[in-house]
């Protein structure tokens, strides 16, 4: 898994084998980051199921001012931390939790969410519902990622669909929230 822009361009990630994980590959990760290219200079962001960690460090790469990575699995959170090490970076935060209950607890709003579960999670709805103005700016983007044949979940009345594609086998809308 290699950056594809920014700072860290070509840098390779080592993620481990992990049940459900998924790292976003190369392709849907140039049309994400040429959907956000406006607003990732200087924001804070938030990759919830990180896994490899790959969307925060792109955006960190790319310009972000921060990034947290939330995981659950303690392997996972390792490679992480070994990752910020190599990258001898100060922006990137990683977080050991499970993602509902890091959005339960978060106390400050990001610009721009990240959220790709495990295809084979059924929490999505439960997820954007916890997605509430503690954790996510007015005007801030949310990406969501899942399987090609999954429909978006109900989205609140002041999420506004922006973008949507579909890939091989992953389908992915950017949402802002109004």
């Amino acid at each position: 898994m290699r950056i594809i822009g920014g700072q860290w361009r070509g840098r390779v990630l080592k993620f481990p084998n992990a049940p459900d994980l998924r790292p976003t590959g190369s392709r849907v990760r140039e049309t994400l980051f040429n959907w956000l290219q406006h607003c990732i200079p200087g924001s804070h962001c938030l990759d919830l199921f990180a896994g490899s960690g790959v969307l925060g460090i792109e955006a960190v790469s790319r310009g972000a001012e921060s990034a947290t990575l939330v995981d659950s699995h303690p392997k996972v959170v390792r490679v992480l931390y070994n990752t910020i090490a190599e990258l001898e970076s100060d922006s990137l935060f990683v977080v050991q939790d499970t993602a509902l209950n890091f959005l339960r607890a978060v106390t400050q709003p990001f610009d721009i969410v990240f959220l790709d579960p495990p295809f084979s999670d059924n929490g999505l709805q439960t997820l954007v519902a916890a997605l509430t103005q503690k954790t996510i700016k007015k005007n801030g983007y949310i990406y969501i990622e899942q399987g090609k044949w999954a429909n978006i979940p109900e989205l609140p009345e002041n999420w506004e669909i922006l973008r949507e594609k579909t890939f091989a086998n992953v389908k992915c809308w950017l949402v802002v929230v109004h």
